[in-house]
């Protein structure tokens, strides 16, 4: 039934596309097109801006770096710029279609190069709102704690966005949750974002070119989650020559390569990144045991990135990247009576296979196959020797996600006044909602059995087209995404428009608007208190009702002396079908063979609002940015709280930062960021009483504590001051760098988590806050070569 069905829906919503993509025809027009590029590496430059001085026309490479402008036959100056590299200039006469490729030059310092007729793209010019980009090289610059850089730490000061307990990284964004967020590296998706329980990003990022942060006003190509994408793209590969860099840290190591394989044709990159703590630790475990005695300890993290691109001819190219990483924390330990072992470990492996294609100078195609696979599981064995004979039992707990998509994704812009995107994919989930394997043998008995296995699939589709048009002042990106979903026997579709509108006003300012319906058909099953790499993925069924929402948002956008862009923004979102679990339930209550999740949930809706201030400079010596956040965060379901709405757990008024990075001089650079967050909003006791029990053996005096309103305290509120400098030198064939850094520079008690105490000088109850991260200094030492 599913196919005819799949189809159907495929063959209607293709048709919806192709009835409504416009035909335009020109006369004495002409078409350039190509590629931006950067010189010293090859590396293809996103969102570089291709801007014709003497007609006022632009536009934007695209996520390959290629980019087609058609303008009527005349002289043209073409201005081709992005930041942290030289202008590039042009000048011909257009009387024909051209195809030039650009090479620009890195700037050391991101200092833009003043030419005459440079230009770039201001953010009051742009259709998109609510989306940031901050460049690599100023992430990688950025305090970080323990030293270690981190992608989703520095989203984390940006408006909008909240982290969840203090040096975690998760992201709530605009009221959403972890599950909400789209997380895409080289257009894959990731389940599982963090290392250590949440201290560390999967993202290393010397592997990475750039990152990119969309909170609302969502174009019709992305779908598929509530609150935010966050788009992460691997380098390509040096094409020209070989590279490396890496770093030895407090926790910490890595290592990156890339270089071609045939030059200007091929290319590679390999990066990896691994933790430590085991091999320091080890030898002084071992130190403590007696004869006979063996331990052997896993406790760390690794990444391993790779990618090789292939450069077929000048309008074909093949990409093939490849991500794996995983969390390993176990023991053994033997002794002449036997052995015990256990641990928990979790991990994600993807993989893409892409394939550019230029079809005409006017229209792209990129086609990609993707597979990602999130695991996670706990395991514990022993063994002993009785009567000369050894007996055992082991137990292992695991559980997932494994997707395989297919996507078709196609440029086409027709003129400066229109960029088309359209294309659809095709997605394959397979669940694994928890499953525990068992073995035993003692004696004559042996157990191998396989409890609480109960994999399912679905099958997810998704079809969009969108126009970025401009009429006089009014710009406006209209699309349309529609999608699909099948279970069994159930069958969710889903409309869902897409509005962007920007109107410039004198003086350089400009108005935007946005308004963005998405659905959400897969599921996290997470307490609120902590998301945990053993929270379970879940598709929506007949019974669990797929997550939406829609949102609105409207702002204003400005530059000021050329680089300073600020923009303020007011959203209100409205989520329903979120999910949690019941007062009570909770992962562990199915982990041992109960497999009815579905009755362990309950689903209510969310209304989430706030005002976004940023104020960002890119370029320059200095760069960073101001942010605050002025938000509210309210759920409600009718089995928790008596029905009545309450706060989310992070539902925090204010959130300040101020971010800053200087270049004293070509060998010192200094950066800090300041931060500030009302506390996090928890249930408390608010009085008990005694009540006894009566048994065979006498009556027992036990206490009952009556839980206040949910969410209806507040924890301390949160601030710190991170500061770290860096010092470079260049030798004749490489460059080091000593990196110092300071995490929560004034020791201030931020809360970790709170409990409940006697105080005995009065016989009340108290609480008393947790903080775990006080001062701490990091030392780090770079090299590139």
């Amino acid at each position: 039934m599913f196919i005819p069905k799949l189809k159907y829906a495929l063959m209607k919503n293709f048709l919806i596309i192709f009835i409504f993509i416009p035909l335009y025809s020109f006369s004495q027009n002409f078409t350039i097109s190509g590629y931006v590029e950067d010189f010293n590496s090859g590396e293809k430059l996103i969102s570089a801006y291709v801007y014709d001085s003497g007609s006022g026309k632009g536009t934007v490479t695209n996520n390959y770096g290629f980019y087609s402008i058609t303008l009527p036959g005349d002289s043209i100056f073409l201005n081709i710029s992005y930041i942290g590299f030289s202008t590039e200039n042009k000048r011909f006469f257009l009387n024909k279609n051209y195809e030039f490729n650009f090479r620009l030059n890195s700037s050391t310092e991101l200092k833009e190069i003043e030419i005459t007729g440079k230009r770039k793209e201001k953010i009051e010019e742009r259709t998109q709102m609510s989306r940031v980009e901050v460049p690599i090289e100023q992430i990688k610059s950025m305090p970080a704690l323990f030293g270690e850089v981190d992608v989703l730490k520095v989203l984390q000061l940006l408006p909008g966005v909240q982290s969840g307990t203090e040096g975690t990284s998760g992201l709530y964004v605009r009221g959403g949750s972890p599950d909400q967020n789209l997380v895409l590296l080289d257009n894959v998706p990731v389940y599982h974002v963090s290392h250590l329980m949440g201290i560390f990003s999967v993202f290393n990022a010397d592997a990475l070119k750039n990152v990119s942060l969309t909170k609302g006003g969502f174009p019709a190509r992305y779908g598929g989650r509530l609150s935010s994408i966050i788009d992460i793209n691997m380098k390509d590969g040096n094409m020209k020559e070989y590279h490396g860099s890496g770093s030895i840290g407090n926790l910490t190591s890595k290592l990156m390569i890339e270089g071609p394989i045939v030059k200007d044709k091929a290319s590679f990159i390999v990066s990896g990144r691994r933790s430590y703590a085991d091999l320091f630790i080890k030898p002084f475990l071992k130190s403590s045991l007696q004869e006979g005695e063996d331990v052997s300890l896993d406790m760390y993290f690794y990444d391993l990135n790779a990618k090789v691109n292939y450069k077929i001819n000048d309008k074909n190219r093949l990409y093939l990247s490849f991500y794996s990483g995983k969390d390993i924390f176990g023991t053994k330990f033997t002794d002449s009576d036997g052995s015990y072992a256990g641990g928990i470990f979790w991990g994600n492996l993807i993989g893409a296979l892409r394939w550019n294609y230029q079809i005409s100078p006017k229209l792209f195609l990129n086609t990609t196959a993707t597979i990602s696979d999130f695991n996670s599981g706990v395991d514990s064995e022993f063994s002993y020797k009785q009567n000369n004979a050894t007996e055992s039992f082991s137990v292992k707990y695991s559980s997932g996600i494994k997707d395989y998509a297919l996507k078709l994704d196609f440029d086409y812009i027709p003129s400066p006044e229109h960029y088309i995107k359209f294309g659809g994919n095709i997605i394959d989930h397979t669940y694994n909602p928890g499953a525990i394997g068992l073995k035993a043998k003692i004696e004559d008995f042996n157990l191998d059995t396989l409890i609480g296995y109960n994999t399912s699939k679905s099958s997810e589709f998704n079809v969009y087209i969108e126009d970025d048009f401009t009429i006089g002042y009014l710009k406006a990106n209209l699309g349309l995404h529609t999608s699909g979903f099948m279970i069994g026997k159930e069958f969710y579709n889903s409309l869902q428009p897409r509005i962007g509108l920007r109107y410039l006003l004198n003086k350089g300012y400009s108005v935007k608007a946005s308004y963005s319906k998405m659905k959400q058909y897969v599921n996290l099953l997470t307490s609120e208190a902590l998301t945990t790499p053993f929270d379970l993925w879940v598709p929506s069924t007949e019974k669990i009702k797929p997550q939406y929402s829609w949102q609105a948002a409207a702002g204003m956008a400005k530059t000021f002396k050329g680089d300073y862009e600020l923009s303020i923004e007011a959203y209100y979102k409205k989520m329903k079908n979120v999910i949690s679990y019941n007062p009570g339930e909770s992962f562990f209550d199915g982990a041992f063979g109960e497999t009815d999740w579905e009755s362990k949930v309950t689903q209510g809706t969310g209304d989430t609002y706030g005002l976004e201030f940023l104020m960002q400079k890119s370029t320059g010596k200095f760069s960073g940015w101001i942010a605050y956040t002025l938000s509210w965060n309210w759920r409600q379901f009718d089995n928790i709280n008596g029905g009545e709405g309450f706060p989310f757990k992070y539902d925090r008024r204010h959130d300040f930062a101020i971010v800053g990075t200087y270049r004293i001089t070509d060998r010192i650079t200094l950066s800090s960021n300041w931060i500030y967050s009302t506390g996090n909003a928890i249930t408390l006791a608010t009085f008990k009483y005694p009540y006894f029990i009566n048994s065979s053996g006498g009556f027992y005096n036990n206490e009952i504590e009556n839980l206040s309103n949910k969410n209806s305290f507040r924890m301390s509120d949160s601030h710190r001051l991170d500061i770290s400098i860096e010092f470079h030198k260049k030798k004749k064939h490489w460059e080091r760098t000593w990196a110092l850094g300071i995490y929560n520079a004034y020791s201030h008690k931020n809360p970790f988590f709170i409990f409940p105490d006697n105080d005995y000088d009065t016989g009340k109850t108290i609480f008393k806050e947790v903080s775990l991260l006080p001062f701490l200094p990091s030392i780090s030492y770079l090299f590139k070569f």
